[in-house]
């Protein structure tokens, strides 16, 4: 058997070492690819994972010391990530960043999608002191600086560094390169990946928004059906009504003509007791009805203004008259709409108010929201707390000069800081579906503050009360 001279064995073992090298290097390229793809696949919705990877990855394929991945943004460089190396160094590579691309000597080569080696920095970074100390406190002297490029263009960059000084071997280069073409294939997929996904919950939310808004929609839809079937009821309720109060005071007025027409009379003593008697109780009984007759009357016609569309007529009116008529009005209608309902209410108008000019019939709506809403915080504490607790509402007005006070406290379950600061905000509404549309306090807050130029406030404990404050001008803001 002959025997193959021994340069040409030194050759082809040269040949199969460098075949073993290319091979171990395509290997280390793939499997650091599949690596960052795999948390990729495990962290689509976040990209820090990503450059992690990117940083770890990169510097186990050139062998490096240490390596960082920093984005370009507007030409400036953030860093994204690194290795670490100890407490000092990875604080002042922290600290360093962000920083303009343009203070590096090297920041042309960057935009021009080149590839920067730097054998040695403590020479190339002689007049850069914070940069040469960084290098120091990292422990490297060499370093290899690769752009990552989409659609040609720096989107950011790879830098890897070494202990020793001197070029990095062309193989690394080569392979840190073609790493970086992915590594921006995988940064690019996992912000897209968030992008859909950011936006996917976007529309997901917009959609539950607008179901809600349509389920409200359809409540204010009905709320207003009712209030013309109020308008309604109220109008046939009116004319029996004005015909109970005339004949009422018709027959109070008869009462007296009849004890006129009885006593020229002869009458016995005691019949004519007994008649001035009946006389006196039938003309005490109607006068009960007359008054009681007059207050009906006066939740009718508030049931009639509080129907109606528009802010009616703008005037001068008395605001205890518009506070004792909207509660009077509110009471009865919650009785009517529950059965068994029941709180304590307190009164404290002050005599000197006076009048201010208001779209009194806006007045009444803002009270009638704000007096609802504390009828509805007692009685829901009152269910929780049983049979213990009283529900209590209080309504009181104060003349400040220029200006007038309504207050309206409850002692129901009160409001959290959360909702609190979401209270005027339309279509905002605790309350389960369907019993509120979110749409009273925001139309008070219009109506008090744009309509008449006041404040509307609300002082609130949790589970203790509610008090909301009303500022109103006396002299009007058109």
């Amino acid at each position: 058997m002959t025997s193959l001279p021994q340069h040409t064995v030194d050759d082809l073992g040269r040949r199969v070492a460098e075949l073993e090298q290319h091979l171990r290097e395509a290997l280390e390229h793939q499997t650091a690819t599949s690596e960052v793809l795999r948390v990729i696949g495990n962290s689509a919705a976040d990209v820090q994972p990503v450059f992690d990877a990117i940083a770890e990855r990169s510097n186990r394929l050139v062998e490096g010391l240490s390596t960082a991945v920093y984005s370009l943004v507007d030409d400036v460089l953030h860093l994204s990530a690194f290795t670490r190396t100890n407490s000092a160094a990875d604080a002042a590579l922290k600290a360093l960043f962000p920083r303009p691309l343009s203070t590096f000597s090297w920041a042309e080569q960057i935009h021009r999608a080149q590839i920067v080696c730097i054998p040695d920095v403590e020479n190339e970074w002689a007049e850069m002191p914070s940069l040469r100390e960084l290098a120091r406190l990292r422990g490297f002297r060499g370093l290899l600086i690769v752009p990552l490029l989409r659609d040609r263009a720096p989107i950011g960059i790879i830098t890897v560094t070494r202990v020793e000084p001197g070029p990095f071997a062309t193989h690394h280069i080569q392979l840190l390169q073609t790493f970086a073409d992915q590594a921006v294939i995988a940064i690019e997929n996992a912000r897209l990946f968030k992008e859909v996904q950011t936006r996917t919950n976007e529309l997901a939310a917009s959609v539950d928004e607008l179901r809600t808004a349509q389920d409200r929609l359809v409540q204010t839809e009905k709320l207003a059906s009712l209030g013309q079937l109020t308008a309604g009821i109220a109008h046939e309720i009116k004319n029996p009504l004005n015909f109970v109060n005339n004949f009422s005071a018709l027959s109070a007025e008869l009462t007296d003509e009849l004890n006129d027409v009885l006593k020229p009379v002869a009458l016995d003593g005691s019949v004519r007791e007994e008649v001035d008697e009946l006389t006196g109780l039938l003309k005490n009984n109607l006068a009960k009805v007359v008054q009681h007759g007059k207050r009906a009357d006066s939740i009718v016609k508030n049931m009639l203004l509080h129907s109606r569309d528009g802010s009616g007529e703008h005037r001068t009116a008395d605001i205890n008259a518009i506070v004792d008529e909207s509660l009077n009005l509110a009471y009865h209608g919650a009785r009517a709409e529950k059965a068994g309902f029941s709180i304590a209410l307190q009164r404290d108008l002050d005599p000197s108010v006076g009048v201010a000019d208001v779209y009194p019939q806006e007045i009444t709506r803002v009270l009638l929201n704000l007096l609802s809403n504390g009828f509805y915080a007692a009685t829901k504490r009152k269910v929780e707390a049983g049979d213990g607790f009283e529900p209590m509402l209080s309504v009181a007005t104060k003349n400040l000069g220029d200006k007038v006070e309504i207050r309206i406290r409850d002692n129901g379950t009160g409001i959290p800081k959360e909702v609190k600061e979401k209270i005027f905000h339309p279509f905002f509404t605790t309350k389960p579906s369907g019993e509120g549309t979110g749409l009273g306090l925001s139309m008070s807050h219009d109506v008090i503050v744009k309509q008449h130029g006041g404040s509307i406030d609300v002082e609130t404990e949790p589970g203790v009360f509610t008090e909301f404050k009303v500022v109103l001008p006396r002299t009007s803001q058109r």
